[in-house]
């Protein structure tokens, strides 16, 4: 056999697929961007690892970021679930909350992921203390499962009232259906989410069975594949929550890879930002298919467990922040009905994809757009099937949207580009202005394929005075792969007044967590350098129905550091103090994580570098700025030397992106191959 060395990162993306292999022997990485195989992810993963040379015989440890289970829900491509509930709720997870699907008018519907008929009633009922009211039937359990069999169900949840404060219904329950059920695809609501609010609890159960199968699937088929070229290590699959786990366990939580591929962005980021001296970012991902946008403060991203993927469908884990608009490099740019330009949801994707892939697209996008105006080079676009002309192009936005305007190709290419801009600056002030923070006080880290080719236009919109661009932007989200931990996160709801919980119980809880979290690692068998552990609680003032997380220092914080905490965190977050109203802890959160093995991100800025400036110019060409076109210099950006220092405009050139520098915006390159633009206000 040969020796295992390489540590490789897969991200599945909408449009592409991306691999970086990292190599400590020789200081080296390995980079690989293929087209993504939407009918089965799994092809596309064997030909990333082919197209970077990278023997799976070879590899030491294999992290891989998928799509499979968001692409599910928002396809509705699930699995046919049932459901096993309290008598007389089995309608909750439809009635949902006072929310509605337009924010206008009364009118509007939607599906849930159970079908009405395949949600079954059974006698059982705890109260809100996890006392006994109505014991279990255990015979209409039986009964329940034998009729959802015959219904053709593939899995199951088992979801009752009150389950987080007293599981034993929920799980002799599910001792039962194990029994009689042909698989494993079992969900307990309770080992999902130890969390009150049935709804929510209910949702995310369903979404965890619905999904279930086809990640197994999926996993099990990925599995095989490796496995026939000498792969017989497990796989770990990316979190939401930023962290890693074991592809033998992850199934069994399958809802928690859910955002998995935003998230492993948003953790390379942390780990640049933090390797680089800029720990406080916003996160700004744009690739084929959407925009994802997050905030990193103190070099730790925002975790959130209030997540609603779409109208009724909260999914209530533990998952990395991050806001999500339809606006990448694919999206479609079309003239409405009444005369306004558009820009996205709709997207060309992988297929046909941009006019200019030439794989049968007729639909302007964005990236259509930037080769018009100069900021893409046509020679170096990746995925191109058939090449066309730059003509063809300018004539299809010209005909779609310029007439439509009154405008040419260039000008219609320039609206195109300011309405897609403007959109994601609005996604940039979700996560910012609108909760408090000044994006003055960030700093723009830009990356997917097409990020750095936007960012400086909207660091100057928001006034954020810096941006970095990381060494290899387009693979940032295999990056992201290769650095995370193993992370497991892990919720009890305590739902009680401060005054009426002691020090002790606080702190017994946070131990229980704990161990659950090294439980589990250990059980995984991933090597770790060693555990950590992040504590927080969920807070509220008594009559609020707002929830406030608060960051924990250790689990000795007691009642009276828990109200200090809460009061500075209200504070900081409405700038008022409600000195007269008891505070109430909702829940106690761990987030248990095994750290991963370092890399250094010197690797991903070893190549053979220009000895001056000048000698990294490749060529230039005309490009169109804010303020007009101007001839332009390009640079291969693997060439510049580290400490290259230079003025816009210019145009950077490498395999997986291209970053536009503004007239005016200074450039200095740092050590580890970062770029840092200072934008001219």
């Amino acid at each position: 056999m040969p020796p295992r060395f390489l540590t490789v990162g897969i991200d599945v993306g909408g449009t592409f697929t991306d691999l970086l292999a990292v190599d400590p022997r020789s200081n080296t990485v390995k980079l690989a961007k293929v087209p993504t195989t939407i009918d089965n992810q799994a092809i596309g993963f064997m030909a990333a690892l082919a197209a970077a040379d990278a023997d799976p015989a070879t590899v030491q440890a294999l992290v891989h970021g998928t799509t499979t289970t968001t692409n599910a829900l928002l396809e509705r491509k699930i699995a046919k679930v049932g459901l096993i509930t309290t008598k007389g709720f089995r309608d909750v997870l439809e009635l949902g909350r006072r929310t509605r699907p337009q924010p206008y008018g009364l009118r509007g519907t939607f599906n849930p992921l159970i079908d009405r008929e395949l949600r079954l009633e059974v006698p059982e009922r705890m109260d809100a203390d996890g006392k006994v009211l109505t014991p279990l039937d255990e015979a209409a359990v039986g009964e329940a499962a034998r009729k959802l069999i015959a219904l053709g169900c593939e899995a199951v949840v088992i979801h009752f009232l009150h389950s987080y404060i007293n599981p034993a219904h929920e799980k002799r329950a599910a001792e039962i259906v194990h029994a009689l059920w042909s698989n494993g695809y079992i969900t307990a609501g309770h080992a999902i989410l130890s969390e009150y609010r049935e709804y929510e609890r209910g949702v995310t159960a369903a979404v965890n069975a619905s999904v279930q199968p086809v990640l197994d699937r999926y996993l099990t088929r990925l599995r095989l594949e490796l496995l026939a070229k000498s792969f017989d290590r497990d796989i770990l699959v990316m979190q939401g929550n930023g962290g890693t786990a074991s592809s033998q366990f992850i199934a069994l939580a399958a809802v928690n890879t859910v955002m998995s591929g935003p998230a492993s962005g948003v953790m390379a980021a942390a780990y640049t930002g933090r390797a680089s001296g800029h720990p406080n970012l916003i996160t700004y991902d744009m690739g084929g298919t959407s925009t994802d946008v997050g905030l990193i403060e103190n070099a730790v991203p925002t975790v959130s467990g209030e997540l609603e993927l779409e109208y009724a469908m909260p999914i209530h884990v533990p998952m990395v922040d991050v806001h999500t608009i339809g606006a990448g490099g694919g999206s479609i740019a079309s003239v409405d009905a009444a005369g306004m330009l558009r820009v996205g949801p709709e997207s060309a994707g992988a297929r046909p994809g941009p006019i200019c892939y030439g794989r049968g697209g007729s639909e302007p996008t964005i990236t259509d757009a930037n080769l018009v105006l100069g900021r893409l080079n046509p020679d170096r676009l990746l995925g191109v099937d058939h090449p066309v002309t730059l003509d063809h192009v300018r004539g299809l936005i010209e005909q779609k949207v310029g007439k439509r305007l009154g405008l040419d190709a260039e000008a219609a290419a320039a609206a195109i580009l300011r309405i897609a801009n403007d959109r994601m600056a609005g996604a940039m002030r979700l996560v910012s202005l609108s909760r408090g923070h000044d994006p003055r006080d960030f700093a723009l880290f830009a990356f997917g394929g097409a990020g750095p080719l936007h960012a400086t236009a909207l660091a100057r919109e928001l006034g954020i005075p810096t941006v970095l661009v990381p060494a290899r932007p387009g693979i940032t989200n295999a990056l992201g792969c290769v650095v995370a931990d193993l992370r497991h996160d892990y919720v009890r709801t305590i739902n009680k007044p401060l005054s009426a919980i002691d020090d002790a119980t606080i702190a017994g809880i946070y131990a229980e967590q704990a161990a659950e979290g090294r439980k589990t690692i250990v059980k995984e068998g991933v090597p770790v350098r060693e555990l950590r552990r992040v504590l927080s609680a969920d807070m509220q003032f008594q009559g609020q129905s707002h929830i406030l997380s608060v960051s924990v220092e250790s689990e000795s914080i007691g009642v009276e550091g828990l109200h200090t905490a809460f009061a500075a965190a209200y504070f900081r977050r409405f700038g008022i103090e409600l000195t007269e109203i008891p505070p109430v802890l909702v829940n106690l959160h761990t987030a248990v994580i095994g750290v991963r093995p370092e890399i250094s991100l010197a690797v991903l800025a070893a190549t053979e570098r220009a000895p001056t400036l000048k000698a990294a110019q490749v060529g230039e060409r005309r490009v169109w700025f804010s303020d007009g076109w101007r001839q332009t210099p390009i640079y291969a950006r693997e060439k510049l030397p580290l400490d290259a220092r230079f003025d816009g405009p210019a145009i950077l050139e490498q395999l997986d992106c291209t970053t536009v520098v503004e007239p005016g915006d200074g450039v200095i390159q740092d050590k580890l191959g970062n770029l840092l633009i200072g934008v001219k206000a």
